[in-house]
């Protein structure tokens, strides 16, 4: 029986819990909104730091919630701010791990007739709040699943006496360029800085070290885990995964999922529901519109929500994106420059005039509608997995510039195995990138980048149309509309 079917009254109620970020609220709340459309009631769960940001950015409305789809909140235990940015991803991760799981408790108890709970990964605490409630708890993977063994693969790493390291000269000194061909999981062609940043480190209680890899180690103990991808593109990962947990659901890519289901339905009053933390810029589309006559021509350049930079970086990509003679839309966050509010005036002098005609700074958009806009032609990222599906959906290739977590590892793959991307190097100088640019934009490796996109596109599109629909309707099934799911399950954590 699906939830649609049931009676009207008993439909299933599913409290969705983010991790408290805009990489991971993003998937979170398309994961929510195909469940209300499955037919269930959705309680959505932010922390109060971001409810209160998304009411800045987005208006009441946004968290005001319909009759089956509901806001909740819970505290952090940091201190109270108003500041629009990213909290520190070592602090939050600590607060979340110690502050939330009271409240969030108190909270199941409080509402009605929850009969499931679906928390990120990072937040599996979820799993013994629900285990209390005597309801299942489907953990939600947000990265990439290679991304996911690349963190598995830590306790290895520390087993063998690598990690944490023995001085900080071994991320300088050639180090880092070890080959890891032996990983469970992991591609042949990986080396040890294509694991997740957060092994770089000289301390063994590094807080996001021990952090990551106590969470995806906890996933074992959830009623199944979910996970944004499709078996083409990673398999061996998700083989990997499944060896460990049973029970893995790809339903990915979200966005081509959340368009099979719920936008297909047709406008409702669910549209107005966002989890955008920051106000979007309408007049990127305008701009792109007035560019469709050179389809492909321009570079969109977007480092998303949580990667900082230098003002010297900001500088090299401008001028590298004003010598390359490509128009361009670039995201330029107020935060992105470490600790400066102001990153427009890093941009070298005279970068304004000099790109006047053929560049568009916007400090935030609606990027699934700026990746499928035909005028897009390559995409300069961060490496994130949502920027990575996204691309890959819409038939992008990409530059790579990965800042941290699991995004080093998403180059890696985008570059060596799918064939995708090139990486622009951790030294960023504008001659290097501007090489890149021309070449991504109209050399031989930009069309073999390109004729990849196409294939990956066509399979992701396959994927969608088939598995991933299908695996959608088993993990309602089989896990959240099934109680027996936690009864039949033994690994309880104490």
């Amino acid at each position: 029986m699906s939830a649609a079917t049931l009676p009207t009254g008993q439909e299933p109620h599913a409290v969705c819990v983010p991790f408290p970020t805009q990489g991971h609220i993003t998937p979170m709340l398309k994961l929510a909104k195909i469940l209300h459309a499955r037919g269930f009631r959705v309680t959505f769960v932010n922390t109060e730091y971001n409810h209160r940001r998304l009411v800045r950015s987005r208006g009441a409305a946004a968290v005001a919630g319909l009759t089956a789809f509901r806001f909740a909140t819970i505290r952090d235990g940091l201190p109270e701010s108003d500041a629009d940015a990213t909290q520190d991803p070592a602090t939050i991760s600590y607060a979340t791990k110690h502050n939330c799981p009271p409240h969030l408790r108190s909270l199941l108890a409080e509402l009605d007739g929850v009969t499931c709970v679906v928390a990120d990964n990072l937040m599996s605490f979820s799993v013994d709040a629900a285990r209390e409630m005597g309801v299942p708890c489907a953990l939600f993977w947000t990265a990439s699943a290679c991304g996911y063994m690349g963190y598995r693969n830590f306790r290895l790493l520390i087993d063998r006496g690598i990690i944490p390291f023995k001085d900080e000269e071994q991320l300088t000194n050639g180090f880092m360029d070890t080959p890891v061909d032996w990983a469970p999981g992991m591609s042949k062609h990986m080396r040890l800085k294509d694991f997740p940043t957060f092994l770089r480190t000289t301390d063994p209680n590094d807080v996001l070290m021990n952090f990551q890899l106590q969470e995806v180690e906890r996933s074992e103990y959830a009623s199944a885990v979910v996970i944004n991808t499709f078996d083409e593109l990673e398999q061996p990962a998700l083989d990997a995964m499944r060896a460990i947990i049973p029970a893995v659901y790809t339903i990915g890519p979200l966005a081509s999922v959340t368009e099979q289901v719920v936008v297909r339905r047709g406008p409702g009053p669910l549209d107005a529901v966002s989890c955008s933390l920051w106000r979007e810029d309408q007049s990127c589309l305008t701009w792109l519109d007035a560019r469709k006559p050179r389809p492909r021509s321009v570079v969109y350049v977007n480092f998303r929500s949580i990667t900082v930079m230098s003002w010297q970086e900001l500088a090299e990509f401008a001028s590298a994106l004003a010598s390359s003679g490509h128009d361009f839309l670039w995201i330029v966050r107020p935060d992105v420059v470490k600790g400066d509010t102001s990153s427009a005036a890093a941009l070298p002098p005279g970068f304004l005039e000099a790109t006047k005609g053929r560049g568009l700074l916007a400090s935030w958009c609606d990027q699934e509608a700026v990746l499928r806009h035909e005028a897009v032609g390559l995409f300069l990222t961060h490496s994130g997995w949502n920027s990575t599906l996204e691309s890959l959906g819409a038939g992008v290739p990409m530059l790579c510039w990965p800042f941290f977590a699991e995004q080093q590892t998403n180059c890696r793959y985008k570059c060596v195995e799918w064939g995708v991307a090139m990486e622009v190097g951790d030294d960023v100088r504008r001659e290097a990138v501007e090489a890149r640019i021309r070449e991504a934009m109209g050399g031989d490796k930009g069309k073999e980048m390109a004729r990849r996109e196409a294939e990956w596109k066509e399979a992701a599109a396959g994927s969608t149309a088939t598995r991933s629909l299908a695996n959608l309707d088993r993990l309602i099934n089989d896990v959240l509309l099934s109680p027996a799911r936690l009864a039949a399950h033994s690994k309880w954590l104490q």
